[in-house]
């Protein structure tokens, strides 16, 4: 057995040791220079029911790859101009610096930004920026069903399904989830018209005209029956339900807000800076 391996072997009984205080020994696994690689900074490799050389040889293999980058640092640090040496050290400071910022700007958002939205406010914002809500695709509040083409009491299926009493929704529920290949209510929320269109066999042409005519619809491949109850709809170029964009709202408010944020931190830091004379512009 070599003499790599010996030692190798013998970390693997040192990892489990520990001293009187209670803590790992360290134990040098390779150096190269000046950078030491200890054993606790390797990741776990030993894993349940490998063998003794499979083991060391996943040890070799990563002391390796760390031998070579190491080496291979080592190497352009030693033969990179100056010039290459400093525009690094510039990146270095420069996202150092972005880090740091963005970490304390952060910092302040959570303990100090107010991050509570009415619903006044979020209807408000809806109301003054219409135009910011024009659809731009079709959307609907429908039902979706797939039945195979043998199932029972399929008309009492059809019944239940064009009808918006809740008693018969939940027994409509109760029969789909018997028999049915698929039954969707989208949550009952607003889902844009190709969501539902791409589950049936085939494309509808004109969307406009089919939500025009139809309040029910329904269509069937070789295997399977689809069943379309459309509640509600909406055209595109018209102005979008508030329920439907109310996420997108909160969304454009938050960013605004932590914009807004932002700016008055940084004017508040440059301002007090400036009356304490913390710097000077010459």
């Amino acid at each position: 057995m070599s003499k790599t391996i010996i030692i190798l072997i013998t970390l693997l009984l040192l990892a489990g040791c520990k001293n009187g205080h209670n803590q790992t020994k360290r134990v040098a696994v390779a150096v190269v220079g000046k950078n030491i690689l200890y054993y606790d900074e390797m990741p776990k490799l030993v894993q349940h029911g490998i063998n003794e050389s499979d083991s060391v040889a996943l040890f070799q293999n990563y002391i390796n790859k760390w031998a070579k980058r190491q080496l291979l640092l080592q190497k352009a640090e030693d033969n990179l101009t100056p010039a290459l040496k400093d525009e690094i050290d510039k990146q270095l400071e420069e996202t150092r610096s972005n880090l740091v910022i963005y970490q304390y700007q952060r910092q302040m958002i959570l303990e100090k930004l107010d991050t509570v939205l009415t619903d006044a406010e979020l209807e408000n914002y809806y109301a003054t920026n219409e135009v910011s809500f024009v659809l731009t695709s079709n959307i609907v509040k429908a039902l979706f069903i797939k039945l195979p083409l043998e199932t029972p009491d399929i008309n009492k299926i059809r019944l239940l399904a064009r009808s918006n009493d809740q008693k018969d929704l939940q027994q409509l529920e109760s029969y789909c989830y018997q028999f049915a290949e698929k039954f969707d209510d989208f949550n009952e929320e607003w889902v844009p018209m190709n969501r539902l269109s791409v589950e049936l066999p085939q494309n509808i042409e004109n969307e406009e005209n089919f939500l025009k005519r139809n309040t029910f619809f329904e269509t069937s491949d070789s295997t399977s029956l689809y069943l379309v109850s459309i509640r509600d709809y909406r055209l595109r170029s018209s102005l979008s339900p508030f329920d439907y964009v109310k996420d997108d709202i909160k969304r454009i408010i938050w960013n605004t807000r932590r914009f807004e944020f932002i700016q008055s931190l940084e004017n508040g830091i440059y301002n007090e800076a400036l009356k304490e004379n913390s710097f000077k512009i010459y």
